[in-house]
């Protein structure tokens, strides 16, 4: 696997936004939530706004589909992982900052859907840093040679996309209710080769089906739209503030990479339909009356759905340790991390031997 720092000629800003002092280009501070230029530093800073009206019809996704961004941009598609990067024109990228490989092309600009809001990076590349460093030493499985002797790639800032999806439901369900009751019962018990009688209360069920109707509205199902970061990865490093959404802004996006949606929006709302329908089956079993509720059957409409197109910050990167390399990713909202790294087997063996070690002697000491 090729690293995410080798053949690294890509500039890592994906809006040109000139500093009005020296003429550079700025970049997005995570720390003072501004913009500021890495050459005289000075800052500027970004209003944050919220459209409460961004939610969008989804019946009318159809009509929604705009250039991405601007024409000044270019979108880099990777042949490894099918990541696809939206990055200015001027810009030229040799590898993919999500696996690593120098498989990339410039693709098509087709049509998309616009962002309407995003969650801004609130970790600083140097926090992220130090959250990796700290998160590494962490780990007691782990060699304890990895802390002195990995070496850590190129960290990349990214915005990946999701959807969020509302929507009312109305559903009609067949559900199978059983209630307990108590019969007395007495059977024959044998002691030291003596017969006698036993009373007891047995506890039995009486079933019956029911039919009827459960209504519940959701609210921001999110959805991941990308499939070039591990879900397992990207679920350890949740939650993220939803309530830290603002605007899409490209000041937002200056120094940052951001990824083109490779899940669909209708793709994503089936996705949400799975998520509905296990919280619409909780709902059920619930809202139903009996010892025992089991839903046999739930037909499910869904009616007023609404979406967003949100992007959602994460840094990722990864590390050698012995010839193999190991991703992690950090919350670039909360400064959560989560990574695969290797093990240690003789710290395992270990545990392993010690354990049983303490089984044996508690053993002896109950036989004895």
């Amino acid at each position: 696997m090729t690293s995410f720092d080798e053949q690294h000629k890509v500039v890592e800003d994906t809006e040109n936004i000139k500093c009005p002092s020296c003429g550079g280009n700025t970049e997005y501070n995570p720390e003072s939530r501004g913009l500021k230029c890495p050459f005289c530093s000075h800052e500027m800073p970004i209003e944050a706004t919220f459209d409460h009206h961004v939610e969008l019809d989804f019946k009318e996704a159809g009509n929604n589909l705009q250039h991405i961004w601007n024409e000044e941009k270019r979108v880099f598609s990777c042949s490894n992982c099918g990541a696809e990067s939206v990055l200015d024109a001027h810009i030229v990228a040799d590898f993919c900052s999500f696996c690593g490989s120098s498989h990339i092309s410039v693709t098509n600009h087709d049509a998309g859907i616009q962002p309407g809001l995003l969650i801004p990076f609130q970790v600083s590349e140097e926090q992220a840093q130090i959250k990796f460093k700290d998160w590494i030493k962490g780990h007691f499985f782990a060699p304890n040679t990895l802390k002195k002797t990995y070496r850590m790639n190129k960290i990349s800032g990214a915005y990946l996309p999701y959807w969020t999806y509302d929507s009312q439901t109305q559903s009609h369900y067949v559900v199978r209710v059983g209630n307990y009751y108590y019969v007395t019962e007495t059977r024959t018990v044998y002691e030291d080769g003596k017969a006698r009688q036993v009373t007891e209360q047995v506890r039995k069920v009486r079933w019956h089906q029911e039919s009827g109707n459960y209504r519940e509205f959701f609210d921001d199902i999110l959805i991941k739209a990308s499939n070039t970061v591990e879900t397992k990865l990207l679920q350890k490093v949740q939650p993220f503030q939803l309530t830290g959404l603002t605007d899409y802004k490209v000041e937002y996006m200056s120094g940052f990479l951001a990824e083109r949606y490779s899940v669909s929006l209708q793709q994503g709302f089936t996705q949400a339909k799975d998520v509905m329908t296990r919280e619409i089956v909780n709902g059920i079993e619930g809202s139903v009356a009996g010892d025992i509720v089991q839903v046999v059957n739930v037909s499910t409409d869904y009616t007023d759905i609404t979406y967003k197109h949100i992007l959602l910050p994460i840094w990722i990167s990864s590390f050698h340790f012995k010839e193999k390399v190991y991703q992690f990713i950090v919350n670039g909202q909360t400064g959560k991390v989560t990574g695969n790294y290797p093990l240690s087997v003789m710290k395992i063996v270990s545990l392993v031997i010690s354990i049983l070690i303490v089984i044996f002697i508690v053993y002896l000491f109950i036989d004895s």
